[in-house]
Formats: C-alpha cells, sequence, structure tokens
C-alpha cells in the first residue's frame, strides 16, 4: 500500500472509494474509510461491520468509531497527529474523483489547519489497472459464467418477447449459476433500439425483423464480466449482413493489435480504420472499450487520443459498434487480458452472425 506515496509529497492517503479500499485491504462492506501512512494503516468503520471487518481486513489496524467513518477518521488523525510528522500542516490526499464536496468541507472543518488537504487523482485505480495471477483467475471464471447467459438468451429471444423479459431470464439464470449481482443494468435492444449504445432493456416487444443488441455482465468474486452479441431476428438484408461483418471485422482487428507496448490509441484506430474502409466509421459513436476489475469501467480508456500504454495484466474490452438512427445497431465485444505477445480473449465463442 506505501507504493501510492512514491513521488506523491504526501503525509498520509485518505482512501474513500469503496472499491479502492476493498482491492487494498479486502473489506466489502458499505462503509468505510482507510487511512494510510507511510509505515502503517487504519482502516475504520461503523458497528455495523465489526465482526466483518475483522474477518475480511488484512493489513491495517482495524477501529470500530461511533460516528460516521469520515469523521471517525478525522478525529483519528488529529488524535494521532504527531505520530505521523512533525511538520505542518501536514499532507493529506484525498480522492478528489470520490469525495464529495460535502466530505471535502466536512474534513477541511476537522481538520483545521493541521493538515492541508491534497487532491489526488487515480493513484489506487493505477495500481488496480495491472492484475495479478489470483485477479485474472477470478476474471476467467466470471468471463466465463457471464457468457453463458447468451445461451439462455437465445432460447428467450423471439417476435413478441419483450426486452424486459429476455434481461430478466439472463439475469435469473445468472443467480441460479451463483452470480452475485449483474455488472450492470442488462442491455437488451431491439429493432430500431438497437442503435441506442446504452438501450437498457426497456418493455418494448422485440419485432419480428432487426437486430437484437444482447450488452451483459456479471459479478463473481468481486469482479465484473462484460460481453456483447449482436443477434438477428428474422431473415438478415445484404445491407444488414454487411453492417455486422463490418463490425466483426473492425473487433477482430482490435484484437489483433492488443499486447504489451501498444498504446490504447493504436487499438482504438485498428477497429475505426476497418470501419473507415466500410464507409461506416461516423456510426461508431464510442470509445472501443474500457479496463475491467471490480468495478465495470476502469482505466484504461481504449479510445483516440489517450496515450496509456498497454501492460501485461491489463483486462479491457474490445467493442467497437455501428449504430443507424431509424434502423438499427450492432456490437460485439469481448473481454481480453494483456499478454507480453498479444492477448488472450476471455471465454472466447463463434461471433458469426445468429439468426433467429
Amino acid at each position: 500500500m506505501q507504493t501510492v506515496f512514491d513521488g506523491n509529497s504526501l503525509d498520509a492517503l485518505l482512501v474513500t472509494h469503496l472499491p479502492n479500499i476493498r482491492y487494498l485491504c479486502g473489506f466489502t462492506g458499505t462503509s468505510g474509510v482507510l487511512a494510510i501512512f507511510e509505515t502503517s494503516s487504519v482502516f475504520l468503520t461503523d458497528g455495523r461491520y465489526s465482526e466483518q471487518a475483522r474477518s475480511e481486513v488484512q493489513g491495517p489496524r482495524i477501529v470500530i468509531a461511533r460516528k460516521p467513518p469520515l469523521a471517525a477518521a478525522a478525529e483519528w488523525l488529529m488524535e494521532n497527529r504527531s505520530k505521523l510528522t512533525r511538520k505542518k500542516p501536514r499532507r493529506l490526499g484525498i480522492e478528489s474523483e470520490r469525495l464529495t464536496v460535502a466530505g471535502r468541507t466536512q474534513l477541511a472543518s476537522f481538520l483545521g489547519s493541521e493538515f492541508r488537504l491534497r487532491e489526488t487523482r487515480g493513484l489506487v485505480e493505477r495500481a488496480r489497472m495491472v492484475k495479478d495471477a489470483d485477479e485474472i483467475a477470478r476474471m476467467r471464471v466470471a468471463a466465463s459464467l457471464g457468457a453463458s447467459l447468451f445461451d439462455r438468451a437465445l432460447e428467450v429471444i423471439r417476435p413478441g418477447v419483450t426486452e424486459s423479459e429476455v434481461a430478466a431470464e439472463m439475469e435469473y439464470a445468472a443467480r441460479r449459476a451463483g452470480a452475485e449481482e449483474m455488472s450492470f443494468p442488462t442491455i437488451i435492444a431491439a429493432g430500431k433500439r438497437s442503435a441506442l449504445p446504452h438501450g437498457r432493456a426497456s418493455t418494448a416487444a422485440i419485432p419480428s425483423r432487426g437486430f437484437v443488441v444482447c450488452d451483459f455482465g456479471v459479478i463473481l468474486s468481486g469482479y465484473c464480466s462484460d460481453r456483447t452479441r449482436t443477434v438477428h431476428v428474422g431473415r438478415p438484408t445484404s445491407e444488414a449482413r454487411r453492417v455486422y461483418d463490418a463490425v466483426r471485422q473492425a473487433q477482430a482487428a482490435a484484437v489483433e493489435r492488443v499486447g504489451a507496448g501498444v498504446s490504447v490509441g493504436e487499438v482504438d484506430r485498428a477497429a475505426r480504420n476497418v470501419l473507415k474502409h466500410k464507409g461506416l466509421a461516423r456510426h461508431f459513436t464510442h470509445s472501443t472499450g474500457h479496463g475491467v476489475g471490480l468495478e465495470i469501467h476502469e482505466p484504461p480508456r481504449i479510445a483516440a487520443g489517450q496515450a496509456e500504454i498497454l501492460r501485461s495484466g491489463m483486462v479491457i474490452t474490445i467493442e467497437p459498434g455501428v449504430y443507424i438512427a431509424g434502423s438499427g445497431g450492432v456490437r460485439i465485444e469481448d473481454m481480453v487480458v494483456v499478454t507480453e505477445h498479444g492477448c488472450e480473449v476471455l471465454a472466447p465463442a463463434s461471433k458469426e452472425l445468429i439468426t433467429i
């Protein structure tokens, strides 16, 4: 945990984002603050989590407080400030993207002139980008379970069935298979609604002809999976096949480009170049992918203009799409683990167009 201090000129770091807390010390509850110092750390939570903290938290000293964890952390810092450093003001890092304005104001009020709040961005998230062998093993199992839900979708998708019904059947299957919860609200977008990149399942009925975008994932052992497949109800037109094949080729080109030492911008460009050649680039309206882990969206962002260099152990999605308003859309997505010489696709499966 002390690596977060490297080059950041901090005397202490207050971690308030729960996924970061879980990553650093193992706590899975919903209320807690982790205070990290150069030679020690303290985890503070309330009485609801006393037993859970003692069974889960590894490393930090555990403090069960009567106050809300943020207030308790501020009080603890004030009581122990002389043990941290005698310099004044002491430099306390806060997760600026995670702490609310009200929380920052509360901290500043408690700590007064003894501490100077220093805004930090992504210190823990950067460490989380590269997964260790245990994390990758967990994500491989989560990806496999998540991928299996598509089989249930294929059994349910029929003209007249609502998008919500399809999503409900997939989510029920996920729970029966052992998933803790879904990674995000399941996306089932059919017909013209398939042109909505984030078209969450609605009460709309699946039409007799058109694409159905299925974007889904589960959380297992704390780690998320993410997958998208697109099917076609009824006989597809030649144009529908052309669009689908273009997206499939774009996805394959981006996967092929992934590897340690490659910039995320190069991966994004590989997908876009295929769609540009097919005359469809303007219909690709989002990034090519993103990191996945304890959260469904993590760094790095696989997009144009991003300079992050891929490293072995990163887990990212590759998910180009084409969305034509008033007509429909296609997206194909897989999770991949970056390796020294390319990548491993988690839960690989055929991406040939399935018609129902």
